[in-house]
């Protein structure tokens, strides 16, 4: 279990202890998660500090949590710190000035969104910090430090806003999460994770989504990120896909027999079309299905290699990566 001091109620919200909390690991397959996972990997045993940036939702807190849990710390408390919530109030409420176990004992402290702590408080926690020295008896027990930022911090302390120090003694490792859509490889597997995720919580049967459904999911731009996946996957959980209220998701054109007349199209026109949509779709499916493995989809839809890039990159789902 892990364990640590909550806030009072006059600093709710300030920080949170988290209590047997698994956090959201999903084996990757595009190639710049793997590369995280494997950066992960060989610091998380170390007590190195860590700073993880990345946009809104693209999962810098579960990515904290599994550092955490994969370090010799596990068995201490992981306390998440809200740095917007903080003030240099709350730091002599709570003692930090003289003794920094005070915060979180021996285990992991992940300061969110560090960019927003204000100036004075970041030269407190800088006085703080564990650098690396013996110092005295206030630094015999030392926690790890996890920022997360979805800020530019090097221009923010080129613009006067955060601190040079501070920086640096946040950064010894720096891990960059891409954007969802940037990774569409892992969309199935994680869709398949909160699938299974909802329906344990909601005591339904996990549903398998249509087709049509998952290809919506791989062609849309995902602006929240892997949160916004788990929103999405919540309803269609709760509704089922076929309720689903899709039409925020950007799909592709496809021509209908209302509007091939409409739009002049002949029915040549309309043939092609439908015949690349139905490729689209077999294309998407048949990856969904290796998880993104180009080799084996290829194999499956008995074409090249090459033949499956070129077809990716004509219908716009192309990875920024290769395998």
């Amino acid at each position: 279990m892990l364990t640590t001091t909550l806030p009072d109620s006059a600093n709710e919200g300030a920080t949170q202890a988290v209590l047997n909390t698994a956090p959201l690991f999903v084996p990757a397959v595009s190639a710049a998660m793997r590369r995280v996972e494997r950066t992960v990997s060989d610091i998380a045993a170390t007590d190195l500090p860590v700073l993880i940036s990345g946009e809104s939702g693209t999962g810098k807190g579960a990515l904290a949590l599994r550092i955490h849990q994969l370090s010799k710390r596990t068995q201490d408390g992981f306390v998440r710190m809200n740095c917007a919530a903080f003030t240099p109030k709350l730091f002599q409420e709570r003692g930090i000035d003289d003794n920094w176990s005070n915060w979180a004992g021996t285990g992991t402290l992940f300061l969110d969104e560090i960019a927003n702590l204000e100036t004075l408080c970041q030269r407190k926690l800088l006085n703080v910090m564990p650098d690396g020295d013996t110092g005295g008896p206030e630094h015999k027990v030392r926690v790890r430090i996890i920022a997360a930022t979805r800020c530019d911090l090097q221009k923010a302390m080129r613009d006067g806003h955060f601190s040079d120090d501070l920086y640096y003694r946040i950064s010894g490792i720096c891990l960059h999460l891409p954007l969802l859509r940037q990774r569409k490889e892992d969309i199935p597997a994680l869709t398949d994770f909160f699938l299974a995720k909802y329906a344990a919580l909601l005591e339904k049967k996990k549903p398998q989504l249509s087709s049509r459904t998952m290809s919506r999911f791989l062609e849309y731009s995902w602006p929240g990120n892997i949160r916004e996946l788990e929103y999405t996957v919540q309803k269609v959980v709760a509704l089922g896909d076929e309720h689903l209220a899709l039409e925020g998701l950007s799909v592709a054109y496809v021509p209908t027999s209302k509007n091939v007349m409409r739009d002049g199209l002949s029915l040549k026109q309309a043939a092609r079309a439908a015949s690349r949509q139905a490729e689209r779709e077999l294309i998407l499916k048949v990856l969904a299905q290796t998880r993104w493995n180009r080799k084996l989809a290829a194999r499956q839809l008995q074409i090249s290699y090459k033949a499956l890039l070129y077809k990716l990159k004509q219908i716009g789902v192309d990875s920024a990566e290769s395998l």
